[in-house]
């Protein structure tokens, strides 16, 4: 009988009542309702939300002036529909404080995004596999699906007793690099307290997150007698949101992208505009990556764009298979550079990225989503990158 080798792999996804998802909501909404009316201007916008206040600082230049009175209502306003509109939660958006800190941009960082260069320095990647229909590794997407459903449960009252703040957790065990089972699932919630009980939760919460939320979600064949089941381990989740932790846009970049499974650069996304290639180079990676999967060149596929302050071109670009590529990943690379653009200009554009897009992509990941918001994620490069590949590796043969 064949060795097989076997390894568990975990990944997690928060609501969008999380603190720092918030922060992150906030400061992308900010976003949007800058470039609605200025497309080109610059942004960076950072949240910070604790009990009973929200902080928005960063450097922000724009024809837009009209944003900063709105700006408390419309702070307060993504707020109210996350769902924090009770002052039993310890957060609310009627009564919380709204401070603005926002300043101008730095003039010497827009010397050189004005002619075209990158924003910044920095590394950035893109991943891509074939475990799951959206070409995204099976625990971060079952993770994201699991609080995508607990916030729908919540928000359509089919799950009684629910508040905004939640996460989710999934470990997917591997036999030879293929998912073959889910060895762990953890959903927490924060909810209501017990009517007559303290520190407990309300009945029936438990079996209804296992028969509503859990088993409307995970596939039942992954799902053995082994499979541990975690729900409000800690027997009560009364004090959520900001009243239970502080907030901070952009600490949740793992949840944001690949649950961990590819790497990271470092560089957050909310709050954003596209001349940051912490963002938009993200987005054209994944596309990359996404599309070399969906062409069949390789079952799992890494991309790394890395680019230097004010300059337009990358100065590297990295394709890496793990060893599943059927041609050279160097002529990955050439095919990489031949049929994207990749400086900021040419992938703003490509991606359609000077619009108010970015608040859909501030909860449940910013990649394996549907919609047009999420134009990264289409696979119309695959005919073309498979073509040319089909070529390469005849004039080899």
């Amino acid at each position: 009988m064949a060795d097989v080798s076997r390894h568990i792999f975990t990944s997690e996804s928060v609501t969008e009542g999380h603190p720092d998802k918030i922060s992150d909501q906030v400061s992308d909404a900010v976003l949007d309702a800058i470039i609605a009316e200025d497309p080109n201007a610059r942004v960076a916008c950072e949240t910070l939300v604790t009990t009973g206040t929200v902080i928005v600082a960063g450097e922000i230049t724009t024809k837009n002036l009209t944003f900063f009175k709105d700006l408390p209502d419309l702070v307060r306003g993504v707020i109210k529909d996350i769902g924090f509109t009770n002052s039993d939660y310890g957060f609310d958006y009627k009564s919380c404080a709204v401070i603005n800190l926002i300043h101008g941009q730095s003039p010497h960082i827009a010397m050189g995004v004005d002619t075209g260069g990158a924003g910044d320095q920095g590394l950035m990647f893109g991943y891509a596999c074939d475990e799951t229909a959206e070409l995204m590794p099976l625990p971060i997407m079952l993770a994201h699906k699991l609080t995508q459903r607990l916030s729908e449960a919540r928000r359509n009252g089919e799950v009684p007793h629910l508040r905004p703040d939640g996460k989710s957790q999934v470990s997917v065990e591997y036999s030879n690099g293929r998912p073959s089972r889910i060895d762990a699932i953890v959903v927490s919630t924060q909810h209501d307290p017990h009517p007559t009980k303290p520190n407990a939760m309300p009945d029936g919460l438990v079996e209804n997150i296992r028969e509503k939320i859990i088993m409307k979600v995970v596939p039942a064949e992954m799902v053995d007698a082994n499979t541990k089941i975690y729900i409000n381990p800690t027997g009560c989740f009364e004090v959520g949101g900001p009243h239970g932790d502080t907030g901070l846009t952009g600490r949740k970049i793992i949840v944001d992208t690949y649950g961990g499974m590819g790497r990271h650069g470092g560089g957050a996304f909310s709050g954003k505009d596209p001349t940051k290639v912490d963002r938009s180079a993200c987005y054209m990676a994944r596309y990359i990556a996404k599309n070399l999967v969906a062409a069949g060149l390789a079952s799992r596929c890494e991309v790394q764009l890395a680019y230097a302050i004010g300059v337009a071109e990358p100065v590297s670009v990295l394709v890496n298979t793990f060893g599943t590529g059927v041609i050279d990943e160097e002529r990955m690379v050439e095919l990489v550079r031949a049929h994207f653009p990749l400086t900021p200009k040419g992938m703003i554009d490509h991606l359609k990225l000077r619009r108010p897009v970015y608040r859909a992509t501030a909860a449940f990941g910013h990649f394996g989503r549907t919609g047009e918001t999420f134009t990264w994620e289409a696979t119309d490069k695959a005919a073309a990158l498979r073509e040319d590949a089909r070529i390469t590796v005849a004039a080899r043969s």
